[in-house]
């Protein structure tokens, strides 16, 4: 018996259509306005060149987008949108996002594969957005004699120390959320969380295989870290401060990855360690312990932790740049004066700086815009060269990685600290030197 397929009629669609649009017309003015009004009335706002906004203001600024920019500046400012959007947790996840769909595509070209294609007309450019909905949608489950608290908090502990690394790395002049003394100490710090929360996620999993790459990320983690450390105090002799912003202001004229190729080297290869990526994923090593430490995790923790891996390798890939390529220092994109001045309703917007005003209040900065391009580029270019030895390298055994942590790395980090002082004392380099 044959089934007949209802004819596709038109009347029937367009009728669909705005039935749709109406109801939403209708939700939108019945429910959806007074809900954003009373919201409005129980927000505190800022006083802006000497007036007080309030919830009629602001409703009227959403029917002008033009006079709402001095709140939106006033938001940009603010730590919830610096911690939240940017230079924070949204601006990390973007890119780990991005990094996780061109890394899949750069090992299918190497491999000679097709990799993500089917989802999104473009090379399979919505596959992220697939795979993180198939990850919400899947089931958790936890092992039956797990330290379920324990196991409970890994992935969300993980993916929080990642966003506090991420917190200390300054992108562009004035826009970093945790701007302290001792930034590269805090860095230290929080780095030395990410041993603890694997060996805990490892051990609470009460699994051979999670116990066994858990064993095997402290032991590759903590003979990595100390030549990671070391890596970085020549730059810090050089320099004579913990405070990254100052570091990446002291590259002004030069990158000290001119002086301090080796602890260049040193520190790249420390950060592939650290990430247990190729060719020192053993940690993860799928043909001999199914995935590591991450074998028991599923559904949306096993999504927390690849979330809080990729913002951990910007994280790493934006601390090598602050540290060896000059953070956001670079020749100037746009020209530094104004083209030309183009005034409408009050708003000057100046096209060759790139510059939005309104009532004296710049929006965006010269100095912010081609900061970000310039720390944008090259951590995208570290990011590269972070994921392409997945696609060339084999694995090293275990015996062989613990000695190229503790006995080659770590002579290479000391003699990058006497070439340092070798530049300090003789005058090339620091108070009184001729750079």
């Amino acid at each position: 018996m044959s089934v007949i397929a209802p004819k596709f009629r038109l009347g029937y669609l367009i009728k669909a259509i705005t039935d749709n649009i109406f109801w939403i017309i209708v939700l939108l003015t019945l429910i959806g306005l007074p809900a954003v009004m009373i919201v409005l009335i129980y927000i505190d706002f800022p006083v802006i060149d000497g007036e007080i906004w309030n919830p009629f203001r602001v409703f009227d600024a959403m029917t002008h987008p033009e006079r709402s920019l001095p709140l939106v500046k006033n938001f940009m400012q603010t730590d919830f949108f610096k911690i939240a959007v940017f230079p924070g947790l949204g601006f990390a996840a973007l890119i780990g996002g991005g990094v996780i769909f061109v890394e899949r595509k750069l090992l299918a070209k190497l491999q000679l594969r097709v990799g993500p294609f089917y989802c999104g007309k473009v090379e399979g450019i919505l596959q992220l957005v697939a795979d993180g909905l198939k990850l919400i949608s899947k089931e958790i489950i936890i092992p039956a004699k797990a330290d379920k608290p324990i196991f409970w908090a890994a992935p969300v502990l993980f993916a929080a120390t990642a966003a506090a690394f991420v917190a200390l790395i300054p992108v562009a002049p004035g826009w970093v959320v945790a701007d302290i003394d001792l930034g590269l100490l805090a860095v230290f710090a929080v780095i030395g969380f990410f041993p603890i929360i694997t060996v805990l996620s490892a051990w609470s999993a009460n699994s051979k295989y999670p116990f066994i790459g858990g064993i095997r990320a402290l032991f590759q983690m903590v003979s990595f870290e100390i030549p990671l450390i070391l890596s970085l105090l020549g730059i810090v002799m050089l320099t004579g401060t913990l405070d990254l912003v100052e570091i990446i202001e002291s590259q002004v004229n030069f990158p000290w990855i001119i002086f301090m190729p080796i602890g260049a080297i040193v520190f790249f290869i420390c950060i592939l360690a650290e990430l247990e990526r190729i060719p020192f994923d053993l940690p993860e090593a799928e043909s001999e312990i199914v995935a590591g430490w991450l074998t028991e995790f599923s559904g949306m923790m096993y999504g927390l932790v690849q979330l809080g891996t990729y913002i951990k390798l910007y994280a790493f890939a934006a601390l090598f740049v602050v540290m060896f390529l000059g953070g956001w220092n670079g020749p100037w994109v746009f020209p530094i004066e104004p083209i030309a001045e183009v005034i409408t309703d009050g708003i000057v917007i100046m096209p060759g700086a790139l510059t939005v005003e309104l009532s004296g209040l710049p929006l965006f900065s010269q100095e912010m815009i081609n900061g970000t391009i310039w720390f944008v580029l090259k951590t995208v270019a570290v990011i590269f060269f972070i994921l392409l030895p997945r696609g060339v390298f084999p694995r090293v055994r275990i015996d062989l990685l613990l000695k190229i942590g503790w006995y080659k790395l770590i002579v290479l980090a000391f003699v990058n600290i006497f070439i340092a002082l070798a530049l300090v004392y003789s005058g090339v380099i620091g108070p009184g030197g001729i750079m």
